[in-house]
């Protein structure tokens, strides 16, 4: 297997070619990557089917040679930056440019497990869905910048016109939030296997239309992730920094996911917390064992990314008395006592 680093920037792509060790900037541009192609068409001659092209995910940036991968049919290893800038400390990588990011990346095939390495597959529906939550990522950011820029003016008793031209500037972005939302769900009730995905997803009590669509979102952007993964990317992995006797502090969350995820379930695990039996049963556990009211949400909400995604990965309806025992209750049905277990 000959491996090929590439290191995607917005306009171009540093790239490592190892049978030569030749190094190549070259435009990123679909007409680039043709002629990279024809130059590795020259080299690997009869091992053409052996290359594997490395680099990492950067959004939009990297999309177009995802995208060339698939239609030649070229396998690649699309390495997580965290996993990238681990190997590149191991390697003893000082210094840092593209050349020597694309170099690293070209030796980092050897940390490939089974299964990484594969022609990529371009899905245009969760392409779309992935725009859509990106338009919609950007909508909330610019909303909320302008809803601080709002209340500080607001508190000092600022012009009448600018809060008033603010105000009305804020429902344009709710609104337009919302109808981003509802396209986005059009999307997902016409292709069959997303709707039932979404309808199990939904049937958790608490997970309305937007817990559901972020979730729905976070599933099919990582079908391969396990629980404890899906959980990190949320940014809800507790933290723990306990080293010698000096190095102290009390557990949190990592906060190192996507934002989104968490803003979006938050106001689901209220609800939940309220109306969902088991949820409150749950969070009243922790509550009576000394928990704070935000470790105990936070539990809740992580509780409710696992069970989502078990319902994802098995294709099943929320059962209430499944999650009663994962909650740490069942009901004696002989006399409909609680109890815990």
């Amino acid at each position: 297997m000959y491996s090929i680093g590439l290191d995607i920037s917005k306009a171009s792509i540093s790239v490592h070619i190892s049978i030569n060790s030749l190094d190549l900037e070259i435009d990123n541009t679909i007409t680039a990557l043709k002629a990279l192609y024809s130059k590795l068409k020259k080299l690997y001659k009869k091992d053409l089917d052996k290359l594997t092209f490395v680099y990492e995910p950067t959004g939009s940036y990297s999309f177009l040679t995802k995208k060339f991968c698939a239609s030649k049919n070229i396998k690649s290893f699309i390495i997580n930056p965290k996993q990238s800038s681990n190997f590149a400390k191991a390697l003893g990588h000082r210094s840092k440019s593209d050349k020597i990011d694309a170099i690293m990346l070209s030796k980092a095939i050897a940390i490939a497990r089974e299964g990484e390495i594969r022609v990529p597959i371009i899905d245009d529906t969760l392409e779309t869905i992935k725009e859509l939550m990106s338009y919609y990522k950007f909508t909330v950011k610019q909303r909320v910048a302008l809803s601080n820029h709002y209340e500080a003016l607001n508190c000092k008793g600022g012009n009448k016109y600018t809060l008033r031209d603010i105000s009305k500037r804020l429902k344009s972005f709710k609104n337009k939030e919302l109808e981003v939302l509802d396209k986005i769900k059009e999307i997902i009730e016409a292709d069959n296997k997303l709707s039932l995905t979404y309808k199990n997803i939904q049937t958790i009590p608490g997970i309305g239309k937007i817990a559901g669509i972020v979730l729905v979102h976070l599933f099919i952007s990582y079908p391969n992730a396990n629980k404890n993964q899906i959980v990190s990317l949320t940014g809800l992995d507790p933290i723990i920094k306990d080293s010698g006797t000096s190095v102290k502090s009390k557990p949190r969350i990592s906060k190192a996911g996507i934002k989104l995820y968490r803003g979006s379930l938050f106001m689901a695990t209220m609800v939940a917390i309220k109306y969902n039996e088991q949820m409150k049963y749950f969070y009243n556990r922790l509550k009576n064992n000394g928990k704070h009211s935000t470790v105990a949400q936070i539990a809740v909400m992580r509780k409710l990314i696992v069970i989502a995604h078990s319902l994802y990965k098995n294709n099943c309806i929320y059962d209430a008395e499944t999650y009663e025992k994962a909650c740490g209750k069942y009901i004696d049905k002989s006399d409909n006592n609680d109890l815990v277990a």
